[in-house]
């Protein structure tokens, strides 16, 4: 499957909002209960607490929490009585004399009174109840086998998360909602494609199959004026509802079909443990966190320590922990190191080349050798001082701290005191087979995260010839085997040449560098001829003024971390696959994703201003690794990719079919728009014939 650019700087603040949002990372004090209405992140916790007593049995304690901080749900009947009905099959099960006589008094005084006026069914289902007097928990083939069984608990506890989230405004981050939504479009597409996809191992795991139950209307609301057909039919498909249950979440959201996207986003059950790892993976890769788990920015050597033992002959892969000059210095040669991945064939590649690390190409058909060693100390110690990598603007990873309490009860979590649970997890790799992360082995690691994260920091500052210089000292065979990269560096390095008037040094890097590198790569032809067309605009248009830095920066730390045997992280590669087929199924939708905005999906897919010769992106040289460079892409392909249109697509308009009709095939039919439209194809867009046909 192909990959689609992605601007990781989108994703990067995304993750960090997701971070932020759940207290991941050190960036604010801890909550404080004296402000739990004031913030989304505690009546999360609410929530949370509130699940886990009903999923315990703990009726009474969730009830007590409702009535202190969300006392108009329990305003609803409905939802009171099946939670007096479940409180009174707790007190049965416990099984003393003494619960029996609570049941009782529970029945007579609560649950009763709650039957008369919580639906018409609510009576007769009281007195079904009551046969659990007389029928044992563990007979299976009674008539109360239901009411016995603990999954009810998990049935309301799940309908009173739904309920809360969209009663306190407590949705989930961004983030966790757009991982739900595009990993949700990626397996419907999959499935209707007859494709396999590259990241079902972790799509399966992250995203699992049930949802909480549906928080319905109440009966006030029944009569609601009908809904814009668009609207139901976009919920609908989106996060694959019948068309009734649609309308019923449009009613319970009255009305506003973001509101009731994001209920019905939530109700997506994520395995949290897994969210959690794969988040602290990308942290660490994208330098957001500190690489080692048990640094709080003070875990540094001297510099003479750091001398003598560079001197001593140690290789990049054995260096000790190191200052920060040093690792910075390390990412340096990292990053040169890694590009040696075949960027040609990324950069060139039609959907990779502007995006480092495609699922596909591992290092299994890519060199893996190791980064020579450090022979010349006074080399590396001369590239410390460029590119340092400034760890104290990096964050602790503090993992999911729930052992606090938000009101009687009190949290019991997984996460170590020390505040570094999350990291200690992450190394054992408990929910994702992580072998070939970055995060096994992470302390003997951290000196080439360093490397990486400043060669990547110098890329993105634009510093070309730098890193050009540095990655040479460091590892000579890097650039010829990743010619595309270095190309892509010298145009940059061209281009701020120009912008400043120094023609004449402009022109001697294209002479030295750009063109013998296009005599050999005849598709850097054209990209040359665009970079030495800048030479004739005007100063007041001045040239590489948005250049793809962040992009260039991301396809090298790739390719020089591929050299270390460090891969990409996994959530760069479900985010990679998931939009591409994002914009696949859109194409076959024939239309706009209205919920793009809102999910930060647009940004994701929108990238900084290509470099020149963006007709070379179509091309491969090598074949190494797909996705290694980010520069060349014209805008009108970057449009095409982005909008899923093209110049050759079908369009609902090219084929005459009314919008009316389209709906009207997708309400009867209850089929995708895309399929609509092909069908309304074939019977000249009339939906009645389509219909008559299907039902014939």
């Amino acid at each position: 499957m192909d990959s689609t650019p992605v601007n990781w700087e989108a994703l990067d603040a995304l993750v960090i909002d997701f971070a932020k949002s759940e207290r991941l990372i050190d960036d604010s004090p801890p909550p404080s209960l004296s402000s739990i209405s004031s913030s989304s992140y505690r009546w999360r916790l609410l929530i949370f607490q509130i699940r886990r007593s009903v999923e315990s049995g703990d009726i009474d304690s969730a009830i007590d929490l409702l009535r202190s901080y969300a006392p108009a749900v329990l305003d609803d009947h409905r939802l009171l009585f099946r939670m007096q009905k479940q409180k009174f099959i707790e007190l049965l099960r416990k099984g003393t004399s003494g619960d029996r006589d609570s049941a009782i008094d529970c029945a007579r005084k609560s649950l009763a009174p709650c039957a008369l006026d919580a639906y018409p069914e609510a009576y007769e289902e009281f007195k079904h109840a009551l046969l659990a007097f007389i029928y044992d928990k563990d007979d299976q083939m009674s008539p109360v086998a239901n009411e016995w069984s603990e999954r009810r608990r998990f049935e309301i506890a799940g309908l009173l998360s739904s309920i809360l989230r969209a009663h306190l405004q407590a949705y989930d981050p961004i983030f966790t909602m757009t991982l739900r939504y595009l990993i949700s479009i990626h397996k419907g597409f999959c499935l209707h494609q007859g494709v396999s996809s590259p990241v079902a191992n972790l799509t399966e795991r992250l995203l699992l199959e049930e949802r909480d139950p549906p928080a319905t209307p109440q009966e006030s609301l029944f009569e609601a004026p009908p809904f814009d057909e668009v609207d139901i039919q976009a919920l609908a498909h989106a996060v694959e509802l019948t068309r009734q249950g649609a309308i019923d979440s449009m009613r319970f959201a009255k009305g506003d079909l973001y509101k009731a996207f994001q209920n019905e986003l939530c109700r997506m059950k994520i395995d949290i443990s897994v969210l959690d790892e794969l988040v602290h993976e990308y942290c660490i890769y994208r330098g957001i966190v500190d690489p080692d788990p048990t640094n709080s920015g003070l875990h540094v050597a001297s510099e003479m320590e750091t001398a003598d033992k560079m001197e001593a002959g140690s290789s990049i892969s054995e260096c000790s922990i190191i200052t920060d000059s040093d690792k910075s210095v390390s990412s340096a040669q990292m990053e040169g190191s890694q590009t040696k991945l075949d960027p040609v064939s990324a950069q060139y590649s039609d959907m990779d080349v502007r995006y480092p690390c495609e699922a596909n190409s591992l290092s299994e058909d890519c060199s893996t050798t190791r980064v020579r060693q450090l022979e010349d100390s006074r080399a590396f110690q001369r590239t410390r001082s460029i590119g340092t990598v400034d760890r104290g603007k990096r964050k602790r990873w503090r993992g999911r701290d729930e052992t606090f309490e938000v009101a009687s009860e009190t949290f019991t979590g997984s996460c170590c005191k020390d505040g570094v649970g999350g990291a200690t997890a992450l190394l054992g790799c408990t929910n994702l087979d992580l072998e070939k992360s970055i995060i096994k082995n992470v302390s003997s690691r951290v000196d080439k995260y360093e490397i990486i994260l400043g060669m990547k920091d110098l890329a993105s500052e634009g510093m070309a010839a730098e890193v050009v210089e540095e990655i040479n000292a460091l590892d000579p065979d890097f650039f010829p085997q990743n010619p595309t990269l270095l190309f892509q560096l010298k145009q940059i390095e061209f281009l701020k040449l120009v912008r400043v008037g120094d023609h004449s040094a402009a022109l001697k890097v294209a002479s030295s560098h750009l063109g013998p590198l296009a005599a050999n790569y005849s598709a850097l032809l054209k990209p040359l001829k665009e970079t030495l067309f800048t030479l004739l605009r005007s100063s007041e248009e001045p040239s590489g003024k948005h250049l793809p830095l962040d992009a260039l920066a991301t396809s090298l730390q790739v390719a020089i971390g591929r050299r270390f045997g460090i891969e990409e992280p996994q959530l760069m590669k479900i985010i990679r696959a998931s939009l591409h087929t994002h914009n696949e199924w859109f194409k076959l939708q024939m239309c706009k994703d209205q919920f793009e905005g809102l999910l930060w999906i647009n940004s994701l897919k929108e990238h900084g201003g290509p470099l020149l010769g963006d007709s070379a992106s179509k091309s491969t040289i090598d074949t190494c690794t797909q996705g290694s460079s980010p520069a060349t892409i014209s805008s009108s392909n970057m449009r095409m990719q982005e909008d899923g249109s093209s110049s050759n697509q079908i369009s609902s308009s090219d084929i005459g079919c009314d919008e009316n009709a389209i709906l009207k095939v997708m309400e009867f039919l209850a089929l995708p728009r895309g399929d609509a439209i092909h069908l309304l194809a074939q019977y000249n867009g009339n939906a009645e014939t389509v219909i008559q046909q299907i039902f014939a």
